[in-house]
């Protein structure tokens, strides 16, 4: 890896330039998000004023958390005669096929929940470097329910796996003719560090002081304003 950077996209350098890069997930915040106000012009139940998710700050949070990897070419779903046989169309003139098939087997069909099903796959032309220790873990695109598809989540040693990685989905937008435009986030990545994760755990009944506590933070949290904001939350 180059010494200026933590993580790093390579690609053949003869697409390099001509396909959408990787970026920090944050610049892929859907246009629903973003067209949003922060209040609802209404007081909620404690007189405070009304918010929408747009003020929730732990979903801005997952919005900027890692990166995505982009759709390299349009490619239009549908006609055919419908799922299982969806139609999938892209320009002749792409570098390479951006979505190939799984076979059915794969994911258990059609055995339930999979019946009329056809995996597939985005085609990634991106390998994903990181250093030493790390992992990353792949996943769908977060808090992104109005994409028509969704990918398999996946935990790879990128570290070590020097080559690209495919991201296999299922389709879930329907038969009629939809089209991804170049560009449009197709997985959300996080870089783990291994020896950071926490592996032990326990489940107990709260202590009386634990309960006190939780009491008092669930009361700052509807009825001040800001709270999360200005005490608890960590500045990423």
């Amino acid at each position: 890896m180059t010494d200026d950077v933590d993580i790093e996209f390579l690609c053949d350098p003869a697409l390099a330039g001509t396909i959408p890069a990787p970026e920090p997930a944050i610049r892929f915040a859907p246009e629903w998000f973003r067209r949003m106000d922060r209040e609802m012009g209404m007081p909620d139940e404690q007189g405070l004023p009304g918010l929408t998710v747009k003020a929730c700050l732990p979903v801005t949070d997952a919005f900027s958390l890692g990166y995505v990897i982009p759709l390299p070419y349009a490619v239009t779903f549908g006609g055919g005669t419908g799922i299982p046989n969806l139609d999938i169309r892209w320009a002749e003139d792409c570098a390479f096929r951006p979505i190939e098939q799984h076979h059915p087997g794969q994911l258990g069909a059609p055995d339930p929940p999979f019946a009329g099903v056809v995996p597939l796959k985005f085609v990634n032309p991106w390998r994903v470097r990181v250093p030493e220790g790390y992992s990353v873990l792949f996943q769908p695109v977060m808090n992104r329910p109005d994409l028509p598809f969704y990918c398999f989540s996946g935990l790879v040693d990128c570290d070590r796996f020097a080559t690209t990685i495919n991201f296999p989905f299922i389709w879930t937008g329907g038969t009629q003719e939809t089209t991804l435009e170049a560009g449009t986030p197709i997985v959300q990545l996080v870089p783990i560090r291994r020896d950071a994760l926490i592996k032990r755990h326990g489940s107990r009944g709260s202590t009386p002081a634990e309960l006190a506590e939780q009491d008092a933070a669930r009361h700052r949290k509807y009825n001040e304003e800001s709270t999360y904001r200005k005490e608890w939350r960590v500045r990423k």
